[in-house]
């Protein structure tokens, strides 16, 4: 990077941070969107990992830009520090949080099969689970619905309820939390 696009760089964040300015916040979109997708693709293996990093970087920047001290380090520096950090904390946070086992282990399964092999529904069971996403809010109820009743990808669910990704996992994760806490109670 030249001395003037360094230069550049740092007002930008300072136009940011002291003005709220949109069209230097994406000017440095335009400059770091690709190289942190690309990290994201290269670190995380997968696009909608990269996209939320992306996305994620990128609002830490706008919110948190009068932090910036041109005295510390360049602004490179800093941005890629964010979005390191970010990278890092979203590995962790895969390889801790199982959302699939998860799943797994507060639905129970509706379907039995006796003895001649012939295979009965549950009803009592499905009145149950009816019950439990009844007390969802219904923002958690669709996603929810969404995902395992009409077996649909975040990404899809995302789309048709026009909406971000991000809002469908976190939509996802608190309603999973709360249906598990419910039939813990009630076991």
């Amino acid at each position: 990077m030249t001395p003037e696009q360094s230069q550049q760089l740092k007002q930008w964040l300072s136009d940011i941070a002291l003005k709220r300015d949109k069209k230097a916040f994406a000017n440095i979109f335009k400059s770091f969107a690709p190289k942190i997708k690309g990290f994201g693709m290269k670190q995380l293996k997968s696009e909608s990992a990269a996209n939320d990093l992306l996305q994620d970087t990128m609002s830490i920047v706008w919110r948190k830009s009068h932090l910036y001290d041109a005295d510390k380090g360049a602004a490179t520096t800093w941005i890629y520090t964010i979005m390191r950090n970010l990278s890092f904390d979203m590995l962790r946070k895969a390889q801790t949080q199982k959302e699939d086992s998860l799943s797994d282990d507060i639905w129970p399964i509706a379907e039995v099969v006796d003895d001649s092999g012939e295979v009965f529904s549950d009803h009592l069971m499905s009145q149950q689970i009816a019950q439990y996403l009844d007390s969802l809010p219904e923002a958690q109820k669709q996603v929810v619905q969404g995902v395992y009743f009409q077996e649909m990808t975040q990404e899809q669910l995302a789309t048709q309820l026009e909406i971000p990704l991000g809002t469908v996992k976190s939509r996802l994760r608190l309603a999973l939390n709360k249906l598990k806490q419910q039939i813990e109670e009630n076991s």
